[in-house]
């Protein structure tokens, strides 16, 4: 909490001065008020320190960073329970402004502090960090604000984050393996092709005779490998940087994660989760009472995948028109029949929120199989991958000695 440096005059006219705790100045005001001083001047303590070492920066460094899932969940589940036991909404996340151990989150949560004490509602303070809390975080909790339900908001969003890094442990576990052996592929050609291939080269250049046509196709690529590394280093830079640069663009985005769904056996995958997580925030949103075509606009911008998204808003504007939830559904060609049956029992009972979370739970069943049995699917692949590095190089390096062991046995 930051430190003020005061000054003030008793009621009987006596200066003081002295150094108080507190989130804002008018925080400390109020409080030299209720011991009888009249505040002058009130400023932040200036403190007189020396300055840090390497690992006091470093420690600084690391925990200046962007709030993780896990200290989300955290935070999310923390507010819960304080919410829960009736403790003040400025005292709980005064409480847990100390406590964190993240700065960026810290600092954060102070300035929501000082809004809440403006006047303002959590929501508005919150919405100006989109970059901690996003869209559906700050409708939720405008949601249940309203409703005067925010400890059971909180304990929504601290269950959905925490699936949501479920998910995403997942797949980054899935495809550790494939990556790892992929990187081993990659650089062994880099090696092969820029120290082992030359050697071979000055051999066959010392035999003076005609080579074969892989070996001389093999022998090319490694010469101007070796010759011109910086023109493929620097194109290879360029292109991952027009590559990043694309994907920032609302066009580029778009192509790209739709892409992404399309992927042989990942993109499935990632559809998939993309979809449980779209069924479980809208029916976190259908149960705290946020109307239809507001929640589908929230959670639209919560999927992260600008390819759903655009389906989520043509669903939206189906609706708008008329349509019910089921035929704008069964429109985006995103859902399979079964998923499209559950929104249309959901529809007809008023269980919306019931039937999608079933959606989203049929869904994180699927996907938690086929990343399961990821790692078997693609070893297949990466095995004709080796295997066909395995016979170029074989073709290339070895087919040279065995037509002068042919020719020498030929004499």
């Amino acid at each position: 909490m930051p430190l003020f440096q005061y000054t003030g005059k008793t009621s009987q006219g006596q200066s003081v001065n002295g150094e108080m705790s507190g989130t804002n100045a008018d925080v400390i005001a109020a409080q030299l008020n209720t011991q009888g001083i009249i505040p002058l001047k009130i400023q932040v303590a200036v403190k007189q320190e020396q300055q840090p070492g390497l690992i006091e920066k470093i420690n600084t460094k690391l925990n200046s960073k962007k709030p993780t899932l896990d200290e989300l969940i955290l935070f999310s589940r923390q507010m819960h329970t304080l919410m829960r036991a009736g403790v003040p909404i400025i005292r709980a996340m005064t409480g847990l402004a100390d406590s964190t151990r993240n700065l960026y989150l810290q600092e954060i949560l102070y300035k929501i502090i000082q809004d809440l004490e403006e006047g303002k509602q959590l929501s508005a303070a919150m919405a100006h960090y989109p970059n901690v809390f996003s869209s559906l975080v700050i409708s939720m909790v405008q949601i249940g604000e309203n409703t005067g339900r925010l400890d059971e908001v909180f304990l929504q969003l601290s269950e959905y984050l925490d699936r949501e890094k479920t998910t995403r442990d997942q797949v980054k576990s899935a495809l550790r393996y494939p990556m790892f052996v992929m990187t081993a592929i990659f650089v062994a050609m880099v090696i092969i092709n820029m120290f082992v291939i030359p050697t071979f080269s000055k051999v066959f250049a010392g035999l003076n005779a005609e080579l074969p046509l892989p070996t001389q196709i093999l022998l090319g690529i490694s010469n101007f490998s070796v010759e011109y590394w910086w023109v493929l280093l620097g194109l290879t830079i360029a292109l991952l940087i027009a590559f990043f640069q694309y994907i920032k663009t609302e066009s580029g985005a778009f192509n790209w994660d739709h892409l992404k769904t399309r992927f042989p056996i990942m993109g499935s995958i990632i559809l998939r989760a993309t979809l449980s997580r779209f069924a479980r925030a809208f029916a976190m949103t259908q149960r705290a009472g946020v109307p239809l075509i507001q929640g589908l606009v929230v959670v639209s911008r919560a999927v992260d995948n600008h390819f759903v998204e655009f389906h989520i808003r043509n669903m939206r504007n189906g609706i708008e028109r008329g349509d019910t939830l089921t035929r704008t559904a069964q429109g985006t060609t995103m859902f399979t029949p079964l998923i499209i049956q559950m929104l249309s029992v959901g529809e007809e009972t008023g269980a919306v929120d019931e039937m999608l979370e079933q959606v989203a739970d049929f869904y994180d069943r699927e996907v938690d199989y086929d990343l399961k049995n990821l790692t078997s699917a693609i070893e297949p692949i990466l095995i004709i991958a080796i295997g066909i590095m395995v016979l170029v190089l074989a073709l290339g390096v070895f087919l040279p000695m065995w037509d002068l062991i042919g020719a020498a046995k030929g004499h």
